[in-house]
């Protein structure tokens, strides 16, 4: 059987794909919209789900009519995420091997998050910062996901084409930044929102399934 290659580069979403923060998100941004008399239901997923502090802040200040300014919401959710992230981050299965068995193999590896950089860095202070070539938080781009930019900034950084990149994602948001990028994507979901299926999209049900021959196949055959 022939030898399939590694992919040139991988880069990974952090919150809900290699740490378990996706609840602890979606706890802070539901205790803020309980406040404001506007319970979370699953209508509010996609605003919030893999979204940047100041996107799901625009829309619990759109959709509960408070007083308060997005600013201020956002300095809200930013600082109850940041004390939630800071009192339990807990790795997803398999992460911690599948970034083993990466750096074994010579392949490098991006962070590519649309947290703020304070919360990328409590994160890393527990998982590691040795993992990662790169790291990008929201304030490292333009725009954040699901705009391309973070994807196209990890693999500029990395000096590489983003076609030959592989991005793991877990929500729908977060696949839409890293296909408008170029990536082939392996989508890990941590929530029961559905991923759309895409040409270069694999979803696959744990991290722990995940191995070097499986990346390499994702980018041996672009656009299949």
């Amino acid at each position: 059987m022939p030898h399939t290659p590694p992919p040139a580069a991988v880069l990974f979403d952090m919150d809900g794909t290699l740490v378990d923060t996706e609840q602890l998100w979606w706890q802070a941004a539901a205790e803020l919209a309980d406040e404001l008399r506007h319970p979370l239901t699953e209508a509010d997923a996609p605003e919030v789900l893999g979204q940047a502090i100041e996107h799901t802040a625009a829309h619990l200040h759109r959709v509960s009519g408070t007083s308060l300014t997005e600013a201020e919401l956002a300095t809200r959710l930013g600082d109850s995420f940041a004390g939630k992230v800071a009192a339990e981050t807990v790795p997803r299965p398999g992460a911690l091997a599948l970034l083993a068995s990466l750096r074994d193999a010579g392949v490098p590896t991006a962070l590519v998050s649309a947290s703020p950089r304070r919360v990328v860095d409590l994160v890393l202070s527990t998982l590691g910062r040795d993992w990662f070539a790169v790291t990008l938080a929201a304030e490292d781009t333009p725009r954040t996901k699901p705009a391309p930019d973070p994807y196209l900034a990890a693999a500029a950084r990395l000096g590489l084409d983003p076609a030959t990149c592989v991005a793991v994602e877990d929500t729908p948001t977060g696949v839409a930044s890293a296909t408008a990028a170029g990536c082939a994507v392996l989508a890990v979901p941590s929530t029961s929102t559905a991923i759309p299926a895409g040409s270069r999209v694999t979803l696959l049900d744990s991290l722990e399934h995940a191995d070097l021959p499986l990346l390499g196949k994702l980018t041996a055959t672009p656009g299949v």
